[in-house]
C-alpha cells in the first residue's frame, strides 16, 4: 500500500484519464496537484464520455474520496459545470469530492490578461489556452493571488479584489482593454463559490490519514512532463510544475511516501501550440496519425502535432521523475501502418546529443534518429492479451521498453475502459 503517481510522459493528451479511470478502482484516494482546467483528460466508461478538466478522473470509483490539492488553480465556473454533468449522471459527490481552501482562483482579468499578453507577442506568442493559467500562477507567485479561503469572508475578498484591481485595471486599459468592475466580478464569482463552498475542507489531515493507514493513495497528474514550468520546453510550457517532485507541494505528500510512479506515453508523439518537437511529421503519415487517433485537444480543440515515438524525452522523463513503469496508449492507431519508426536518439552537427544537453532553441536544431521497423497489418483495436498482439506489434512495444529502459505495465488498445493489456 503506498502511493501511486500517473504522469504524462510527452506533452500532454497521452491518455492519462483512462488508465487513472482503471487504476482508481483500488485506490481509497485519488488526488490531482497541479494545472488547472487547461488539463483535459476523457474517461469513457459505462456512465458515459466524459472530459474531465479539474475534478480526478477517479471520481468514478465509488469507494474512493477524489481530492483537488492546493496546488491545483480552478475556474469556478467550469469547476461548477463539471459538478453538475457528474452529477446528473448519477456519480454521488457528497463527501467523495473534496477540494483545499488553498486552491487560488482563476480570475476574470487572468483571462482577459493571458489573450492580451499572447496577442501582443505576435508571432512570439507562446501558443496559450487562453483560460488564464499563466496569470493566476503568476499573481499565486507575486502575492497577488486569491484563494478559496478568501471567499468565505466576504469582507477578505471584497478587500483584495480592489486592490487587485488598481493593478489590473491599469494594465487592462495600458493594453486596450476595458477597466474590470468589482461589483459584477463579486456577484459572478460568488454565485459558483457558494454552490463548491459545501466540498471545500482542509484535505491535509485526510491524506495523512489514509498514508498513515497505509491506504491506496493515487495522485494524477495533469500534464505532460515536457510542459513542466522548469524541465519542459520553456517558454512553451505551463504555469505549474508537472514532475513527480512537485506532489509535495501541490498535495502535502512526503517524497518517501512515494512508491511507484507511472509515466503515460502514446505509442507515437503529440503536441498542441507552438514550442520544439523534434520528431514531428509534417507529411501523409502526420496527417494519418491526426485522422486515425481523432487528435485534437479535449480543452482546446486545436488540432495537435504529430510526430514518431521519441525514445530520448522518455528517458529524460525516466530519470527526472523515477518513473518505474510506463504505459503505452494508443497502440491501435498505428494498425495498417507499413513501417514505424522510434527515435533512438538526437545529433547536432554531427554529434550525439541529449534532451538536458540545451533549451528550447537547441531542440529546434537537432536531427532525430530512427529504427525503422516494420509495421503490422492485423488490428490490435481491443486486444487484451499481449500474446494475441501482430508478432511485429510486440516487437514494436519491446523495442519501446529497450529504449527508455523502463518496462510497459499496460497497453491502451482502444478508447474503452476494457481495451486494455496488462502486462
Amino acid at each position: 500500500m503506498a502511493v501511486t503517481i500517473v504522469l504524462g510522459a510527452q506533452w500532454g493528451d497521452e491518455g492519462k484519464g483512462k488508465i487513472i479511470d482503471c487504476l482508481s478502482d483500488t485506490s481509497d484516494l485519488v488526488v490531482r496537484f497541479h494545472g488547472g482546467n487547461n488539463a483535459g483528460h476523457t474517461v469513457v466508461n459505462k456512465y458515459g464520455k466524459f472530459p474531465m478538466h479539474l475534478i480526478p478522473s477517479g471520481i468514478f470509483n465509488k469507494r474512493a474520496k477524489s481530492i483537488i490539492g492546493n496546488g491545483v488553480i480552478l475556474d469556478l465556473e467550469v469547476l461548477v459545470n463539471e459538478i453538475k454533468l457528474l452529477e446528473k449522471s448519477g456519480i454521488k459527490l457528497k463527501d467523495r469530492l473534496l477540494i483545499s481552501p488553498r486552491c487560488h482562483v482563476i480570475m476574470p482579468y487572468h483571462k482577459l490578461l493571458d489573450r492580451l499578453y499572447e496577442e501582443a507577442k505576435g508571432k512570439a506568442k507562446t501558443g496559450t489556452t487562453g483560460k488564464g493559467i499563466g496569470p493566476t500562477y503568476a499573481d499565486k507567485v507575486s502575492y497577488n493571488g486569491i484563494r478559496l479561503a478568501d471567499f468565505i469572508n466576504k469582507k477578505v475578498f471584497r478587500q483584495k479584489l480592489n486592490t487587485q484591481l488598481l493593478i489590473k485595471n491599469k494594465i487592462l486599459v495600458a493594453l486596450g482593454e476595458k477597466p474590470l468592475k468589482a461589483f459584477a466580478i463579486e456577484k459572478d464569482l460568488y454565485k459558483f463559490f457558494n454552490k463548491i463552498k459545501p466540498f471545500i475542507t482542509e484535505v491535509f489531515p485526510i491524506i495523512h490519514k489514509e498514508l498513515n493507514a497505509n491506504k491506496e493513495v493515487l495522485v494524477e497528474g495533469a500534464h505532460g512532463m515536457f510542459l513542466d514550468n522548469d524541465w519542459g520546453t520553456y517558454p512553451f510550457v505551463t504555469g505549474s510544475n508537472v514532475v513527480s517532485g512537485a506532489v509535495t507541494a501541490g498535495a502535502g505528500i512526503p517524497p518517501q511516501k512515494i512508491k511507484k510512479v507511472i509515466g503515460i506515453t502514446k505509442a507515437y508523439t503529440t503536441r498542441v501550440g507552438a514550442g520544439p518537437f523534434p520528431t514531428e511529421l509534417f507529411d501523409k503519415y502526420g496527417d494519418l496519425l491526426v485522422e486515425k487517433g481523432h487528435e485534437f485537444g479535449t480543452t482546446t480543440g486545436r488540432r495537435r502535432r504529430t510526430g514518431w515515438f521519441d525514445a530520448e524525452i522518455i528517458r529524460f522523463a525516466a530519470k527526472i521523475n523515477g518513473l518505474t513503469d510506463i504505459t503505452v496508449t494508443k497502440l491501435d492507431i498505428l494498425d495498417g501502418f507499413k513501417e514505424v519508426k522510434i527515435c533512438t536518439h538526437y545529433l547536432l552537427n554531427g554529434k550525439k546529443v541529449s534532451y538536458e544537453d540545451g533549451d528550447a532553441n537547441f531542440l529546434t536544431k537537432v536531427k532525430p534518429i530512427y529504427k525503422v521497423m516494420p509495421g503490422w497489418i492485423k488490428t490490435t483495436k481491443g486486444i487484451t492479451k499481449f500474446k494475441d498482439l501482430p508478432i511485429n506489434a510486440k516487437k514494436y512495444l519491446e523495442e519501446i521498453k529497450k529504449q527508455t529502459g523502463v518496462k510497459i505495465n499496460f497497453v491502451s488498445t482502444g478508447q474503452d475502459r476494457k481495451d486494455i493489456i496488462t502486462l
